[in-house]
Parts: structure tokens; C-alpha cells; sequence
């Protein structure tokens, strides 16, 4: 390899590492009053009232989401390990995995059977599987 040039493995991995090194750095984004009332769920809503704090970003006063707190672009849908995260829901769809770069996540809708031909199929290919469990073995009863 040249010097100066890194590898595409070494260069998703250090994406990713930039992408866990902001996320750490990003404020927990709340509701407005969701620490107040029980009623309202913490989960993110914008702030729109005339005379709201939060929305004027009074000090002392919750962050607003904004586009500078965002990852790095190109390691947005990448697995932990730095390799595609690839949905597939068939033995078919494996096939337009690249090894190596993808990772196979099987849907959350797919039954054993058919998981279970997923997981020996990807193993044929040499592909990884991230989630292979869930996979009941039922014994037959002798």
C-alpha cells in the first residue's frame, strides 16, 4: 500500500470513530418542561411559543437540535464495526452483498426457517451476520 494512502477498511473505522467522538460531545435533545411534567414525554419537539426560553436559547436553558451537532456524513448507516448495515429478509438478497464491506441484519419480521436459511447462506457467501440470534432449535422428541 503507498504511503499516505489508507486502506477503505481503516478509513469507515476512523469515520466511525469520529461519529461515537461527536455523539459523546452532543447534548441529550428534551422536550421543553419535560423534566416538569409527567405528562410530557422527553422525547424531541421544537419549540415554538412566542415566549419560549428554549427557543430564544436562554442561557440555562436546554440546546435546540442543529445541523452542527450532526456525525460525519459518510458514516451515517455504518455498523459499529465500520462495514454497511445491509437489512435482508430473504437468502436471496444476500446475494448483492459484497463481503467484506456489508453486514447482513436479518428483519425483525422473518421467521425461524427462514432465518435459519439466511444464517447457512450467509455463511456459504462469507458473510456477517449481526444479529443470527433469535434462532429457536426445537429437538424432536424421541
Amino acid at each position: 500500500m503507498p504511503k499516505g494512502k489508507q486502506s477503505e477498511e481503516d478509513r469507515m473505522k476512523a469515520l466511525v470513530a469520529k461519529r461515537k467522538e461527536v455523539s459523546k460531545n452532543r447534548p441529550a435533545f428534551v422536550r421543553q418542561e419535560s423534566w416538569r411534567y409527567v405528562r410530557i414525554h422527553p422525547e424531541w419537539r421544537k419549540p415554538k411559543g412566542i415566549d419560549s426560553k428554549m427557543r430564544r436559547q436562554d442561557k440555562g436553558w436546554p440546546a435546540l437540535v442543529r445541523i452542527g451537532y450532526r456525525g460525519p456524513a459518510e458514516a451515517r448507516g455504518l455498523h459499529p464495526s465500520g462495514h454497511l448495515d445491509v437489512v435482508v429478509y430473504r437468502p436471496a438478497d444476500l446475494v448483492a452483498l459484497v463481503p467484506g464491506r456489508d453486514v447482513a441484519r436479518i428483519g425483525g419480521t422473518v421467521g425461524a426457517k427462514k432465518r435459519a436459511s439466511i444464517i447457512t447462506r450467509a455463511t456459504e457467501l462469507g458473510i456477517r451476520v449481526v444479529n443470527p440470534t433469535g434462532l429457536r432449535v426445537i429437538e424432536p422428541k424421541e
